[in-house]
């Protein structure tokens, strides 16, 4: 790791700088979650692998950060905020630079591990930074500029990666992390400030095992449960261990001097509920990012690339409003904001319950531009609201929890969708087929019609007969796959129902003079 002395700054200005300064690692860390997906096929390509070897290229990076991010809140405490972003960042820029240079499928999951290890603690370690520097007065605004990473990142992600895979090389979505994090690293070395740093702070060992071996288990079920199956033998043996590791986890932090995740912070009652919010909200948008370019591509014939440029005014939407949001929030308060949020976002799901094979550009674009507005009113405000009462002390560890519930909420709403995709189509072929009367006067018009057209093509009788059958069979995967659709939005529905109760009882922020924090020189 590059050593580059500070510059000095001037307490004032400082915390201004300093999330300038983390905003960038921010960003390309949230990207790399995305930005993988639409680059695989070229991939599988590549290494001469099939789909179930190369999903471990997205398996790798989403456990890999799920593990690390509950050790951020130590290694803050223990080594100094600044020191663990520039080294993750640095983690970063070379997992990145190794994947764009991987050989083999598993060099790529490799290197996508040595990437994830910097890119899973960038993001709590920032937040950290940023919490930290501003008051609670200014929190609001804050969070809103360090938000605009996270709204817009993964809605970019396929956008970016689809133009650049098609007009210049899939190991170019690696590469360009490498410029701009070289950047990011030197004007976070010359701006940022140490933190202060605990001393005879115990790791915890018994908590870091059980939370690692939990939170493995748990993400590795939802990310392979629609796959393998959710009565599988394997994947229910990952969930009573998962089950199992996190109880007995909670059984030691509760028990232990120096906690890996300070649970006692769960006794605050926005903090218990925030995180609550946090994770619907997570949920809701991380599950439309997957079903809004699902449905374009599957069903309309979009192109990765124009499903990402549909998507592209919602991050954008969301990402201008935050700094917006967070001064309306100063004025009359986050919880007013996160309920609008709430609505917002149901107002963008319900309307996709009734999308078909006519549904409009515009109306799609629209609804996602309401989500993305949905999500500027609420992705921050609710983290301003749920570390409310969280003193200066305590703001890493409570980085820590939040984000590692992050994590767990988009795999979270992924599975949830994709089990419900895959079951009511399942459900919707065998109800249509039922209902289907060979011989009725519809369905033997509709058979004469397509024999026709085969024998006029140069089928025989027979043959013709069996391929009208196999297009009355096609139309009815094709609505099953509609039906699909129209109940998964409506679960996603359920989500953002169930985010407006839970932002309904969250408790406003009481007011707070600025807290004064020890910083190193």
């Amino acid at each position: 790791m590059i050593n580059i002395p500070r510059i000095a700054i001037k307490d004032t200005r400082y915390r201004w700088f300093a999330l300038g300064a983390t905003v960038i690692g921010c960003f390309m860390s949230v990207l790399d979650t995305s930005i993988v997906n639409i680059a695989m096929p070229k991939m599988m390509a590549a290494f001469a692998v099939d789909t179930k070897d190369a999903q471990w290229i997205l398996t790798a990076y989403m456990l890999t950060m799920g593990v690390l991010q509950p050790t951020s809140g130590y290694l803050c405490d223990a080594f100094g905020a600044r020191r663990m972003y520039l080294l993750s960042l640095f983690t970063f820029i070379v997992g990145s630079a190794l994947c764009g240079m991987a050989w083999s499928n598993n060099t790529m999951i490799v290197f996508r591990i040595i990437q994830a290890i910097g890119g899973g603690l960038i993001m709590p370690i920032s937040m950290s930074l940023v919490l930290q520097e501003f008051a609670p007065k200014e929190r609001n605004m804050a969070m809103g500029v360090l938000g605009i990473a996270i709204a817009m990142a993964p809605a970019i992600g396929p956008t970016l990666s689809g133009y650049l895979v098609d007009y210049w090389d899939w190991r170019y979505i690696f590469t360009i992390n490498i410029p701009v994090g070289i950047i990011g690293y030197i004007i976070a070395a010359l701006v940022l400030r140490e933190t202060k740093i605990t001393r005879g702070t115990k790791f915890d060992f018994s908590g870091f095992i059980t939370c690692s071996i939990g939170l493995f288990c748990l993400l590795l079920a939802l990310s392979k449960g629609v796959d393998e199956g959710w009565d599988s033998a394997y994947i229910i043996s990952l969930l009573y261990t998962a089950f199992g590791m996190l109880t007995l986890f909670v059984f030691i932090e509760l028990n232990t001097a120096d906690p890996l995740l300070d649970l006692s912070l769960f006794k605050d009652w926005n903090f218990a509920l925030g995180n609550i919010v946090s994770f619907i909200v997570m949920a809701t948008m991380m599950g439309s990012i997957f079903l809004v370019p699902l449905y374009l591509e599957n069903l309309l014939g979009y192109t990765a690339m124009q499903s990402g440029i549909l998507l592209l005014p919602a991050a954008l939407a969301g990402g201008l409003l935050m700094p917006i949001a967070a001064k309306v929030a100063d004025k009359f308060g986050a919880k007013p904001l996160v309920i609008v949020g709430a609505f917002f976002s149901l107002a963008s799901t319900f309307p996709l319950m009734y999308v078909n094979l006519d549904t409009s550009y515009n109306y799609i674009m629209w609804t996602q531009i309401l989500r993305g507005i949905g999500i500027g009113f609420s992705l921050m405000t609710v983290t301003v609201l749920t570390m409310s009462n969280v003193t200066g002390l305590q703001i890493s560890r409570a980085s820590a929890i939040n984000n590692t519930i992050r994590q767990v909420s988009g795999s979270f709403g992924i599975a949830v969708l994709s089990t419900v995709l895959q079951n009511r189509q399942i459900f919707h072929t065998a109800h249509i087929a039922e209902n289907i009367n060979y011989g009725s006067a519809a369905t033997a018009k509709m058979l004469s019609y397509w024999e026709k057209i085969f024998m006029h093509s140069g089928s025989s009788l027979g043959i013709a007969h069996k391929k009208a059958l196999a297009v009355i069979n096609g139309l009815v995967q094709r609505q099953s796959v509609i039906f699909s659709f129209d109940d998964a939005f409506f679960v996603l529905g359920i989500f953002s129902l169930s985010f407006l109760i839970a932002a309904l009882l969250l408790k406003s922020a009481k007011s707070k003079d600025k807290q004064t924090l020890v910083i190193m020189e």
